[in-house]
């Protein structure tokens, strides 16, 4: 691909998912994002208490949908088909669904293949701290108020965030974790995972459904000089928690599997071996 053609700040991105993948930061974040305010506690109401919340998630949610339902239509948003459909009963009584992250709209790409499967009709979503705090504006408005559950390094909200997580999955509601952490634009390898939402699904006796999205370029570019990427969703068989091995061996036992699903499914349709370029330190 011409560089040239590439706006500055998408080079200045995937030269640094370049120089991450070598230095095996997969979970480090690649964006020039500004410092993010601290979400406290009393900021927001992860479980839609209160009678504004939930007037401003049904809002949200209608003006999203609306929103990226007609990026669809217009082919701005390009999702090519759905695998693994048969697995989506693993929904029925709430799960983790875990997904490869790499754009700010792969969470509806997952929502919008997997909808009709939700028995209580939202897909939450687990997202960064400054995602819910930095963001004016519409987009700021559905990053708060879409079913959304932010992190927060402040320790009190981060002890709501992992009550009202075992609450929602306990009352069967579904939540999308990105176990890689930060988003890596358009990188298209599965990228090693963090525990922390496995022991989440496992603490709550529900299932993790892994999904990975694939991507290949289309002929027309986007704003930035990249080629639009056309998706396909591959849902994979469920995981279920083992109660014999406790949470720590537990977690990771699903996290492993997941992964491992989720690297077949790479090598499967790219038809190549995963392969990461991370050096490894001299002994």
């Amino acid at each position: 691909m011409d560089e040239m053609k590439l706006s500055e700040d998408r080079l200045a991105v995937l030269r640094k998912i370049e120089e991450y993948e070598r230095q095996g930061r997969f979970d480090e974040d690649v964006e020039d994002d500004p410092e993010a305010p601290e979400l406290l506690p009393e900021k927001v109401d992860y479980l839609c208490k209160k009678l504004s919340s939930k007037i401003s998630r049904k809002i949200a949610n209608f003006i999203g949908d609306r929103y990226f339902l007609d990026l669809i239509k217009k082919d701005v948003l390009v999702i090519d088909g759905v695998t693994g459909e048969e697995h989506l009963s693993a929904l029925q009584n709430g799960a983790i669904v875990t997904c490869n992250h790499f754009s700010a709209f792969d969470n509806y790409i997952v929502f919008h293949c997997i909808r009709k499967a939700l028995p209580k009709k939202y897909l939450y979503k687990i997202i960064r701290e400054g995602n819910y705090t930095n963001f004016p504006g519409l987009y700021g408005f559905l990053f708060r108020h879409c079913n959304t559950l932010p992190l927060s390094r402040n320790r009190r909200t981060m002890i709501n965030f992992m009550s009202a997580v075992n609450t929602l999955l306990k009352q069967g509601e579904s939540i999308l974790i990105y176990p890689e952490q930060g988003m890596w634009w358009n990188y298209k390898k599965p990228r090693p995972f963090k525990v922390g939402g496995f022991k989440m699904a496992y603490r709550a006796g529900v299932p993790v459904l892994p999904t990975f999205i694939t991507m290949t370029d289309d002929e027309r570019l986007d704003g930035s000089g990249y080629p639009i990427q056309r998706h396909t969703l591959h849902i994979m068989p469920p995981i279920y928690p083992d109660p014999s091995l406790g949470e720590k061996r537990g977690a990771e036992k699903m996290m492993e599997e997941a992964y491992a699903c989720c690297k077949a499914k790479y090598e499967e349709v790219y038809g190549i071996p995963l392969v990461y370029t991370t050096e490894k330190e001299e002994e």
